[in-house]
């Protein structure tokens, strides 16, 4: 059975320009986000802003969005998301936005109706039970971190 995911729309759309979010293939995980800018921004090398997408969802209890890069954006344009993968909580009832930057040297045309960023809704383990200990249990790999099993496979 599929998982239902009620959106509201939050912003005109007087144009038919902003699409509704959508997987554009069978096999995608993502529900791809529209920018709902009400003209063209531009976005310079190294700056970041928040792009409105025009909705806002109902995740199902159990769930969350994670909202993603677009590989497309980032691999032409060097364009990606501040803070990835964002996390949408299932009790967030308030319009989608997306923080996006520009890694390039070059400005970046967002457009209204653009596919800015994806979202992947995703199970998750909301009754953890968390308990401080004065020890953790030791595994082969201990502490080490940032680079410590190394690139090499021997």
């Amino acid at each position: 059975m599929a998982t239902k995911l009620q959106l509201n729309r939050v912003r005109p759309n007087e144009d038919g320009d902003i699409a509704v979010p959508a997987a554009q293939t069978s096999g995608a995980a993502g529900l791809d986000l529209p920018a709902a800018v009400p003209a063209t921004v531009v976005l310079q090398p190294g700056e970041f802003l928040t792009i409105p997408t025009g909705f806002a969802v109902e995740i199902p209890e159990g769930f969350e969005g994670q909202v993603r890069p677009r590989s497309g954006l980032a691999a032409r344009h060097g364009i990606t998301l501040l803070n990835s993968p964002g996390t949408i909580d299932a009790d967030y009832r308030g319009e989608l936005k997306v923080i996006v930057i520009n890694h390039s040297k070059e400005p970046f045309m967002i457009e209204r109706g653009m596919r800015i960023a994806q979202m992947v809704i995703a199970r998750v383990v909301n009754d953890v039970q968390v308990i401080e200990v004065n020890e953790l249990s030791g595994t082969q790999r201990g502490a080490g971190g940032f680079g410590s099993t190394g690139t090499l496979q021997s």
